[in-house]
């Protein structure tokens, strides 16, 4: 139980949120469109920090939940307390993934965020084919959807050459400053 008492210290630090504000109302969980899809709902998710159980922060750490939330922050909205879970979720995620405890249901989707972020990264912006290369050499999933590509090509989705920014330099700077 020591233990934890120092990782919630940490999350309170790094993110502000007081877990210890959430009177269990359940609105979160309500409004939250993913929540039938995730092992924990938000309201679970402030529970279980709330008892300050190491076995149960190390549940979240080896969560779906964490990586399912997409920060589309309902659940601050809908909260009479203003507790900002998706900042919880952003932490328990690069928790998670410092302890190399990624949940493997979750695999895909830490892949695709990652090509996500190389292609805001290198052209400062989304590009679309390098996105999916990036996904695809990651998960090993080399002919899923491979039948839209035409399709989205001759649409004009799909363009061969990045669209680059200026000041590229300055997007790589910023990226050396996060733990990506």
């Amino acid at each position: 139980m020591i233990a934890n008492q120092k990782s919630i210290l940490e999350l309170q630090q790094h993110t502000g949120v007081n877990v210890n504000r959430c009177y269990q109302c359940g609105k979160c969980s309500a409004g939250c469109q993913l929540a039938d899809e995730m092992d924990f709902p938000p309201s679970m998710v402030m529970h279980m920090l709330q008892t300050r159980d190491e076995e149960l922060f190390q549940q979240l750490l080896n969560s779906k939940t964490i990586w399912l939330c997409v920060s589309c922050q309902n659940c601050i909205e809908r909260c009479p307390m203003s507790i900002d879970i998706p900042q919880i979720m952003d932490y328990l995620r690069e928790k998670s993934a410092g302890e190399h405890k990624i949940n493997h249901q979750s695999r895909d989707i830490v892949a695709f965020h990652r090509a996500f972020l190389d292609s805001i990264k290198y052209t400062g912006r989304l590009y679309e084919i390098g996105l999916i290369a990036g996904y695809k050499t990651r998960t090993f999933h080399l002919t899923q959807d491979v039948k839209l590509a035409p399709k989205m090509y001759a649409k004009g989705k799909l363009p061969l050459v990045p669209e680059m920014i200026k000041g590229t330099r300055n997007i790589k700077g910023i990226f050396s400053k996060t733990k990506i």
